[in-house]
């Protein structure tokens, strides 16, 4: 059942982005948000490799994809010269490695935090389903704000 849910929310990040071009895929139509559809999908690719391989697999030192020290939320921002294509091709990368890591583990089986504390694969799956529920709610909006499409 979390796996499935996962990939309901998985797959609903990307329905949210269908159809809609470079520009609106970039477009951050709130002014105060760094939050865009390509953002999104940038940024849930850093959140399966920090919550599955960092954590569930314990290779803290797994680097990050698009980390800027100096830009807050580097993931989110500057998409000027982002390929969308190629951003996909990771964030679907990264949901495989995410897949591999949970299917050779219990859901009881624990990984640690950069905080040094222990969850499971348990608590990683509702904390994903939750990470893509809020960020599918954002999309939402996204896409209504940048062409007025609503549903799924």
């Amino acid at each position: 059942m979390l796996e499935a849910w996962l990939e309901f929310h998985r797959t609903t990040l990307m329905l949210k982005a269908e159809g809609v071009d470079a520009s609106g895929r970039k477009a951050r139509p709130v002014a105060t948000s760094k939050l865009s559809l390509h953002g999104l999908v940038r940024h849930m690719a850093e959140v399966e490799r920090s919550w599955f391989r960092r954590v569930l697999r314990r290779e803290p030192d797994a680097p990050y994809i698009w980390l800027d020290p100096a830009v807050e939320d580097s993931e989110m921002v500057p998409l000027d010269g982002a390929n969308w294509e190629a951003d996909l091709t990771t964030w679907r990368a990264e949901c495989d490695q995410s897949r591999r890591a949970a299917a050779t583990r219990n859901l009881d089986d624990t990984g640690v935090t950069r905080r040094g504390e222990t969850c499971s694969l348990r608590w990683i799956y509702v904390h994903m389903i939750e990470e893509y529920a809020r960020h599918n709610g954002h999309a939402d909006l996204i896409r209504e704000l940048v062409d007025g499409t609503v549903g799924w």
